[in-house]
């Protein structure tokens, strides 16, 4: 996912719209969530005004979504998706690299997503939570999960799995890079999971120099 500075003053306005009509929120409920006035929250939608990264917080918090949610591009779903190498989606973040596997372009309930973490590299200091289940595979190096103040200890050849409702969170813990493919199916059609593994600190940073607030 790449955050192009045009993408805010175009795109954040209808797709706050389309976040907040999908989950059956009215814009006055919205905007008592998220202590924003119904007003600012209509200027947003119909891209009369930019909204600055800590009103986005805001709205992301209230709607419990990602932050990234608000930038994401909807590709056209298909019933068979081949992804070559060379053409994967990829996200570079601090110490990391996610590589989308062609699960966003899939008409079913499934993604899938590759990480590459440099020792310390992790999914950020919060924890996340999301419908479906989750497997991951660590293919190379050692993967640590927490998963409801469990810890597990990934290395070469292990897997796990478990109800992504439970708070969770990765880390590479070992002393060279780490390798493991993320699976998630079944979750709700209006959510995209692999948002929210990518809502480290490095993501919003940039997006704080996108849009030169806070």
């Amino acid at each position: 996912m790449t955050v192009e500075k045009d993408a805010l003053s175009l795109d954040v306005g209808s797709r706050l719209k389309e976040l907040r009509e999908a989950r059956h929120i009215s814009m006055r409920e919205l905007a008592r969530r998220s202590e924003l006035s119904a007003n600012a929250l209509s200027m947003i939608e119909r891209n009369l005004t930019s909204p600055s990264v800590s009103t986005l917080n805001k709205l992301a918090t209230a709607m419990e979504i990602p932050i990234t949610a608000f930038f994401r591009n909807n590709p056209e779903k298909h019933n068979i998706v081949f992804c070559k190498g060379s053409e994967r989606n990829r996200v570079p973040f601090m110490k990391g690299l996610w590589e989308g596997l062609g699960g966003g372009s899939f008409i079913g309930r499934i993604e899938a997503f590759m990480l590459t973490l440099e020792t310390g590299g992790s999914s950020g200091p919060h924890g996340m939570l999301h419908s479906g289940h989750e497997f991951a595979y660590c293919l190379r190096g050692k993967l640590e999960y927490d998963v409801a103040g469990e810890k597990y200890l990934l290395e070469t050849g292990d897997s796990l799995i478990f109800a992504s409702q439970l708070m969770h969170r990765w880390r590479n813990s070992g002393p060279h890079v780490c390798n493991a493919i993320i699976v998630i199916s079944g979750h709700e059609d209006n959510e995209n999971p692999s948002e929210f593994h990518l809502a480290s600190a490095k993501i919003i940073d940039d997006l704080k120099k996108i849009t030169n607030s806070d």
